[in-house]
């Protein structure tokens, strides 16, 4: 796989910029994609040194809106521990903005 498409996008939330201060950062991945496919791909597309790599499945949950129900995708979820010092400049425009 190439690593354009293990990593889809990163997730952004209060959550997950707490983390970027601590060097932390979440992605949304591809359900296929192993640890060591996206810790490849973030050092490939990002140029950083990847420490750490933590996976975990985010299940669906159900919607409505009227008399349509339905749930949401599932999908995977990496969050990527970098070598301090080092920063991933995707997150580094939203950090701290008011």
């Amino acid at each position: 796989m190439e690593p354009s498409q293990v990593i889809i996008r990163p997730v952004v939330s209060e959550k997950t910029f707490v983390l970027a201060e601590a060097g932390k950062y979440t992605f949304r991945v591809n359900d296929r994609a192993h640890k060591t496919q996206i810790r490849q791909a973030i050092e490939q597309l990002f140029d950083v040194h990847v420490v750490d790599v933590r996976t975990s499945s985010v299940p669906s949950k159900p919607k409505r809106r009227g008399h349509t129900s339905g749930r949401t995708r599932e999908w995977k979820k990496a969050i990527v521990q970098v070598q301090a010092g080092e920063t991933i400049p995707i997150f580094r425009g939203l950090e701290g903005g008011e």
